[in-house]
């Protein structure tokens, strides 16, 4: 669910389409030795400041190869949810115990669980990509508990280099407009009041903002160690955080008291039907409700849906 190839179903269950990075070398390609380590560094420092360090359940969604993992070691589960199994695989590789973790493919439009199980879920890098952000939203606010946690990060509209094109008319759109922007095909820039909006709409309060990656400049990158933008970063997050003068904002919203929590021994629904009568057979798991099978390929759980040239 990152910038890689794009697809597109054609069910009519869901006409939307999924940024899909299947076979990808996004870890090498984009990360690993790309000249990205302060936007690693800053981004786990924001991170740090608002994940809730210890809980029972996290989701991670667009968990990618599992960049991020590290961080999640006060959790008795995590859950690592991405579009592309390949990339799940890779992460899996990565990870010396496997144990506290279970590995899921999934549509962001189609959570495979059941209402009220997760107690926090991450989502950094993800939201650009939703063509229907209220949408993916209300699917993360179906699955967090009451009292739960949000960590989101999204690809900021107003951010300073945005106004500064708009005011010497070398970019077309307004950063001050409230509607997303695609700069590129599905990747989105979203003002922070849009995000706002539709976070209270579907039931998080914000109760954190920090503003990430203020010096994401090539010459500044190139000159500047790492390590030193990185901290400097790290002190202007929380001061600018109400400006949001950065590419990236990162925040923390939880969730109202009227959700609800998942029933003890619930996990998975089928995101078909939507019931929670699955049953575990021969390396697949069968809905008890429409009898579509949901397969189990070393150790990923397949729940993406609708599936491309399939009709179930």
């Amino acid at each position: 669910m990152r910038r890689g190839e794009l697809t597109n179903s054609t069910l009519s269950e869901s006409p939307l389409p999924i940024c899909d990075y299947e076979g990808s070398g996004y870890r090498t390609d984009f990360w690993e030795g790309r000249g990205r380590e302060y936007e690693d560094l800053v981004e786990r420092i924001a991170l740090r400041k608002l994940l809730p360090p210890t809980g029972t359940c996290l989701l991670d969604i667009g968990a990618g190869f599992g960049r991020l993992t590290g961080l999640y070691t006060g959790y008795d589960e995590v859950i690592l949810l991405d579009y592309s199994t390949s990339l799940l695989h890779e992460a899996r590789e990565r990870l010396d115990d496997t144990s506290r973790y279970c590995f899921v493919a999934a549509n962001f439009y189609h959570l495979p669980f059941v209402d009220g199980l997760i107690e926090t879920t991450v989502m950094v890098r993800v939201l650009h990509h939703a063509q229907d952000v209220p949408a993916v939203l209300g699917e993360v606010a179906r699955v967090v508990r009451a009292g739960g946690h949000f960590v989101l990060e999204y690809a900021n509209k107003r951010h300073i280099k945005a106004v500064l094109r708009y005011l010497l008319r070398c970019q077309g759109w307004s950063p001050f407009d409230r509607q997303p922007v695609e700069f590129v095909a599905l990747n989105f820039d979203l003002h922070p009041a849009y995000v706002r909006q539709h976070l209270a709409h579907a039931g998080f309060a914000i109760q954190r903002e920090r503003a990430v990656s203020l010096f994401r400049l090539p010459l500044l990158k190139r000159t500047v160690p790492s390590h030193v933008l990185a901290a400097l970063d790290g002190l202007l997050q929380r001061p600018l955080a109400l400006l949001k003068p950065t590419p990236s904002v990162f925040l923390r919203a939880s969730r109202d008291r009227s959700a609800p929590v998942a029933p003890a021994g619930a996990f998975f629904r089928c995101p078909a039907c939507r019931s929670s009568d699955l049953v575990e057979g021969d390396g697949a798991f069968v809905c008890q409700g429409c009898a579509r099978q949901w397969p189990i390929l070393d150790g990923v759980y397949d729940f993406r849906w609708p599936r491309k040239n399939s009709g179930g």
